[in-house]
């Protein structure tokens, strides 16, 4: 495993955490970083600030600035934003194999369904992580809390998707990351966009902290609504959630450090780019579909819109 040539694309919270544990463990890491980020990586290497995994600089064996230079690769962990999903794609096609192990570590719950569409080639490992980090205006990379944890897996998979789930594992395992292989990673995946369709959205629609948002008793029953909500969508379309996951992921509310952020809401504030579709409008369309009543869903999306 150790000759294994692997490739992270997008060096953001995920990425960059990622990254910053798999260049310590293999030789053969090439980060795929655009412009400045890339620069600032391939001169001064990846700093990771994890309040988990403590203080490191890595220096990756490559560093290149677009994606579609990559040479084949063995492994790919794609940890792009859900709308940028498409192009990534179309530039990791000339390094991946029938053979490349492709695993979007990404939000939202169709992003491995889509990168199998897309590709038409490889071997696509489902993925999620529970995890709060975050690029600085430096580039380096800051993650908070006492817990980074992915899941893996693929459903209904044969043989090779099979070895390509242990084989992830191992790789995982030598860099040191937190996982587990999920026997139903639908499951999982939608349990993780249960709770940031509650985390991520009510953070960015009143661009508060959780902290502030547990100091108003309004604004705490609404993100318990969200919660529910969320679940009441993926029970109506078949998957296997059960209302102890949406009892687990409504206790953590409270179990959040006070200044936490998300993701969603440091790119609204910033007025960059969202992931508002992914987390929000993805969730209302659903239920318009399925017939599922999400009152303070729709006025969140709403809310989110107008930023």
């Amino acid at each position: 495993m150790k000759d294994k040539k692997i490739a992270v694309v997008g060096i953001g919270g995920v990425g960059g955490y990622l990254a910053g544990m798999l260049v310590p463990a293999f030789p053969h890491v090439t980060l795929a970083a655009r412009g400045a980020r890339g620069e600032t990586i391939a001169k001064d290497g990846l700093t990771l600030h994890s309040e988990y995994q403590g203080e490191r600089r890595v220096r990756p064996e490559r560093v290149e600035f677009e994606a579609m230079r990559l040479s084949p690769q063995d492994y790919i962990f794609l940890c792009v934003k859900n709308y940028s999903l498409e192009q990534a794609v179309e530039e990791i096609k000339g390094a991946v194999t029938d053979k490349t192990v492709v695993i979007p570590v990404m939000n939202g719950v169709d992003a491995g369904e889509r990168t199998r569409r897309l590709l038409g080639k490889g071997i696509v490992v489902d993925s999620l992580i529970y995890i709060v980090s975050f690029a600085g205006e430096d580039y380096s990379i800051y993650q908070q809390g006492n817990f980074a944890d992915v899941r893996i897996g693929v459903m209904d998979a044969d043989e090779g998707e099979r070895r390509a789930v242990a084989e992830t594992a191992e790789i995982l395992s030598l860099a040191g990351v937190d996982y587990e292989v999920a026997e139903d990673i639908e499951q999982e995946i939608w349990r993780k966009y249960i709770l940031n369709c509650a985390f991520n959205v009510a953070t960015a629609a009143y661009d508060n902290t959780i902290g502030e948002l547990r100091d108003d008793p309004a604004k705490t029953q609404e993100y318990k609504d969200l919660v529910w909500e969320a679940y009441a969508v993926a029970r109506a379309k078949g998957v296997h959630v059960t209302e102890e996951h949406a009892r687990i992921i409504e206790e953590r509310f409270y179990k959040y450090a006070y200044d936490a952020t998300s993701s969603l809401q440091r790119d609204v504030r910033a007025g960059k780019p969202s992931e508002v579709d992914v987390f929000s409008g993805y969730l209302v369309r659903t239920a318009r579909a399925l017939g599922v009543d999400v009152p303070v869903s729709e006025k969140m999306y709403g809310m989110l819109r107008a930023k």
